[in-house]
């Protein structure tokens, strides 16, 4: 919210975190609620890129729900199997990233001009940053979480 884009979306780990454990934690749809309330309240902070962001969260939230699927992960009592939701939250992030950044470079008269070693920082730093908060999640989820699977 206060770095300008597309350094702000790079550094999503915490937003990515989030995604995946309502993914985790409401089946087919956690994360994409979650990314629509997260839009929201951005998007009131931030009212000049407010409808850049608040379609950006939902869209990113979409992506995780969608990995989730595609990859079969399920949070359970068993707890989540952590390759699987790395790789998920990896390719999303990184997914997001260059959407965003396509999208704000694309824009006439925006502030960011594209060069390629903003293209690379973006999809590099999208997939480390997205397998950060994949393995975080996971921790979260196997250490702590799992239990309360059993309760929803």
């Amino acid at each position: 919210m206060f770095l300008p884009p597309p350094v702000n979306y790079m550094a999503i780990a915490l937003e990515s975190v989030f995604l995946a454990l309502s993914g985790l934690f409401i089946r087919n749809v956690g994360a994409t609620y979650v990314g629509a309330v997260g839009g929201l309240l951005t998007a009131l902070g931030n009212s000049a890129l407010g409808l850049f962001t608040f379609l950006a969260l939902v869209i990113f939230g979409m992506l995780v729900d969608f990995t989730l699927f595609v990859f079969k992960i399920k949070g359970t009592s068993q707890g989540v199997n952590r390759n699987r939701l790395i790789i998920a939250m990896a390719i999303s992030t990184m997914l997001i990233g260059i959407i965003t950044y396509g999208a704000s470079v694309m824009t006439p008269n925006f502030i960011i001009q594209r060069s390629w070693v903003l293209d690379i920082m973006v999809v590099f730093m999208g997939f480390v940053t997205g397998a950060t908060a994949g393995y975080a999640a996971a921790y979260l989820w196997n250490k702590y979480l799992k239990s309360m699977a059993e309760t929803i």
